[in-house]
């Protein structure tokens, strides 16, 4: 297995969990638990995959502070590759506020460092020996986004795979250009939201049509539901595990390191949804993102016990 380089934001995440409705000005809301730890979808994204085993290189800017240096600890423990990190540079790490009950979440974030990534820093050294390249929180990698046809491009030139999680557009405008890009992407994950945002549409389902353009994996997960994609024109769905939820927060990016885990071993398609489900529900365990994301075996035995 050749590496998977990820590309995408560091920042620190403060959960709040047990939030039993959303703060107002105005007025105090309590939470029942609080931790501190490392966030953002691309390294919890990248911290699954190593955790289910695969090699991974993590690209990235972030502060050369305390928050920047827990993430980047966080990272190394977890066996990812922190050469292609950059810290410093009067930058600071990014912080996400996020208000978590057992169904849903809020998130408020400080983006920080999280812009300053540019194609530049995913040299073709940083891309050699890898297979594929991951790409998370289009919305918010301001100064990445304009760059990604020519960095995707560039990718497959060089034999890589590329996969797209979009995250939220906090401005939500969902631009088309963001339509376009597809066509230089292998697999895109959105969830059921941004993927109804982006196409226009009202469902998941005509979602999926809508965005289908004949090359790219559509893969849109559903949260509790399971997830779903279109297979030579017929919708595939696979339901989500049972667990014992503490706490979404990065469920989605966790689903994402199960289906790219499956997918880059060439498995059916049906079987990725799976492993994406079974690694997202194993994420929701405990607080945080990467705290109780789960092996390569604990994933399996979820899976093959249904």
């Amino acid at each position: 297995m050749k590496r998977v380089v990820v590309a995408g934001e560091i920042n620190v995440d403060l959960i709040f969990t047990g939030v039993s409705e959303l703060p107002r000005f105005g007025r105090e809301t309590l939470a029942q638990t609080y931790a501190q730890c490392p966030g953002s979808s691309s390294m919890i994204l990248a911290m699954g995959l190593a955790r289910l085993g695969d090699p991974v290189r993590f690209v990235g800017r972030c502060g050369d502070d305390a928050f920047g240096r827990l993430c980047i600890d966080a990272l190394r423990e977890r066996g990812v590759d922190t050469t292609a990190v950059i810290a410093g540079n009067g930058l600071r790490t990014g912080v996400t506020v996020v208000m978590s009950s057992r169904t849903d979440r809020a998130l408020l974030t400080w983006p920080g460092a999280i812009a300053e990534l540019t194609a530049e820093d995913l040299s073709d050294d940083v891309l050699a020996d890898a297979q594929h390249l991951h790409v998370s929180s289009y919305y918010l990698q301001t100064k990445l986004r304009p760059q990604l046809n020519e960095l995707f491009a560039r990718a497959h030139a060089a034999g890589l795979t590329t996969s797209l999680d979009p995250g939220s557009d906090p401005e939500q405008r969902w631009g088309r250009e963001l339509i376009d890009l597809l066509h230089n992407v292998d697999v895109f994950m959105p969830n059921g939201s941004e993927a109804c945002a982006i196409s226009g549409t009202d469902t998941p389902e005509e979602a999926l049509q809508a965005l289908d353009n004949g090359r790219t994996r559509i893969v849109i997960k559903l949260g509790s539901r399971g997830a779903t994609t279109l297979d030579a024109g017929k919708t595939l769905f696979a339901a989500a595990y049972a667990t014992q939820a503490a706490d979404t927060t990065g469920a989605g990016d966790s689903f994402n390191s199960g289906f790219l885990h499956a997918w880059l071993r060439d498995r059916p398609v049906l079987d990725c949804l799976r492993w994406g489900n079974a690694c997202g529900g194993l994420s929701t365990r405990g607080i945080g993102g990467t705290a109780t994301q789960g092996t390569a075996e604990e994933a399996l035995a979820l899976i093959t016990a249904r």
